[in-house]
């Protein structure tokens, strides 16, 4: 195959990694754009180098005419969670969506495999509009926690080194890590709400600071200067204060300065 032809089969999926990835990271932008606790820490996307598409097709025994419908991971999305049970919260999210649907998915946390890898993997249908009209490509969505994260790239290195074959003492050890890092996961979630309602109260304390630090500069803007003064010297004296309620407080009094503005 020609690298042409390579070029015209991988771009619509260059494009869906790119849709995809924003996609879930605008779910995590509005979600704490709203004060809520977002499952989605970050996410990381690519396309299967062709290099790699061959090897597989190779050794899975597919034909090339037969890639794009068998081989499921060209494009590839990672979702990475803080806690074990966002993942689950995120698969069920994927689930309720109609922009893509679910094809069939493995659960390796509560089936992980022998080497101690952990991962929930989702193979989806994802429609993909190109220049030459409506594609349908299939994409693997893998969600794990950060631990799981650290785990699989350190495999998947020195399955590199070792060329799939992990010395026994090695792969003993690997397996002994990856018990470790799910207990560390285990015991994030024992304190999980303390740190998700720690983290949502951070994330509404910087956003109402945002708002009252946009207000000030509209009270500069309109000539108040004087207030909008007033207002920082308060803003700093209690922006180190951990009860947000006084900034709140603080936020309420601006705005309603400010709706006199617009109301005139």
């Amino acid at each position: 195959m020609e690298l042409r032809e390579w070029k015209t089969i991988l771009t619509p999926y260059e494009y869906a990694v790119e849709e995809l990835k924003v996609k879930f990271k605008n779910i995590r932008k509005e979600l704490r754009n709203n004060g809520e606790y977002s499952p989605i820490e970050f996410v990381t996307g690519r396309v299967k180098k062709i290099s790699s598409i061959i090897a597989k097709a190779k050794k899975l025994d597919v034909h090339m005419d037969e890639i794009e419908e068998k081989i499921e991971d060209i494009a590839g999305l990672r979702i990475m969670c803080q806690f074990v049970e966002d993942i689950y919260s995120l698969v069920s999210l994927i689930k309720s969506r109609k922009d893509m649907s679910v094809v069939y998915e493995k659960d390796y946390i509560k089936n992980y495999k022998n080497s101690g890898y952990r991962s929930y993997h989702i193979i989806i249908k994802y429609p993909i509009q190109t220049a030459m009209g409506l594609k349908e490509i299939l994409a693997e969505i893998q969600i794990r926690t950060l631990a799981m994260n650290f785990w699989g790239t350190i495999e998947h290195s020195l399955k590199y080194k070792y060329q799939q074959d992990i010395p026994e003492d090695i792969a003993n050890r690997l397996r002994r890590a990856g018990d470790a890092a799910f207990l560390l996961d285990q015991e994030m979630s024992e304190i999980r709400e303390e740190i998700m309602r720690a983290q949502v109260m951070f994330e509404m304390k910087s956003l109402t600071v945002k708002d009252i630090l946009d207000s000030i500069r509209k009270l500069y803007i309109l000539g108040e200067t004087e207030k909008a003064l007033d207002f920082q010297v308060r803003l700093d004296k209690i922006n180190d204060i951990e009860d947000i309620k006084e900034i709140i407080m603080l936020r309420s009094e601006i705005d309603s300065i400010l709706d006199k503005y617009d109301k005139n």
